[in-house]
């Protein structure tokens, strides 16, 4: 029984997946720039995308651990914003009808994609690497973010303030500490308090991969 192989990925998916991949990076290019895809976000995008095709554990499990709990959050959001009841306001632009229709939809991958990655890992298996992997990669990131692109306010639709690195708003940094120490509360906190709580809830309710 234990040498039953696992499920794979459907061509169907992967196919689909990769074609929606094909639409969104070009029309991000043109409208944000190569900037854009430094957000944890869209790096989780296009790994999942490899995930797929490979049927990678580890390149599944690495961006689950990374952005479940905060698309969770974004899920919430944007129910509560249509439904009237904004709940943090991080959905608003997906209902600014100033900002294109198409490129809006686009962003709608930030509902589906947590449900496609927890779906991918039940699938594959989670990979017990992926807490260090995202870690290090969230770190890296991060100090690209803060070292070398810029801060707010925004200037156009260039990305500015990418993965929160001077605050939680893009017109202005965050007052509260030096801007040193708001980036070294991120180096710390997002592993202790998002992406270890999700490696531990995977290593417990799904299946484990071996290494």
């Amino acid at each position: 029984m234990d040498n039953v192989a696992k499920p794979g990925i459907p061509l169907w998916f992967k196919l689909a997946y990769t074609a929606f991949c094909a639409v969104l990076v070009p029309t991000y290019l043109t409208a944000y720039g190569p900037t854009n895809f430094l957000y944890f976000c869209d790096v989780a995008l296009l790994t999942t995308l490899a995930a797929v095709w490979l049927e990678s554990p580890l390149l599944a499990s690495a961006p689950a651990v990374g952005i479940l709990l905060p698309q969770a959050l974004w899920v919430v959001d944007f129910l509560g914003t249509a439904a009237g009841l904004p709940i943090t306001g991080m959905t608003a632009y997906m209902f600014d009808a100033k900002l294109p229709l198409f490129t809006r939809s686009l962003s709608f991958f930030h509902f589906w994609l947590p449900f496609v990655l927890a779906w991918l890992v039940w699938r594959l298996g989670y990979d017990r690497r992926a807490f260090a992997v995202w870690t290090v990669a969230a770190w890296a990131l991060l100090s690209v973010c803060y070292f070398l692109m810029p801060p707010p306010p925004a200037a156009g639709n260039l990305p500015v303030n990418i993965n929160y690195v001077y605050g939680l708003s893009d017109m202005s940094a965050q007052s509260y500490m030096p801007g040193a120490a708001w980036f070294a509360l991120l180096l710390i906190g997002l592993p202790l308090v998002i992406f270890y709580p999700t490696h531990r809830l995977l290593l417990r309710y799904t299946p484990a991969t071996s290494v």
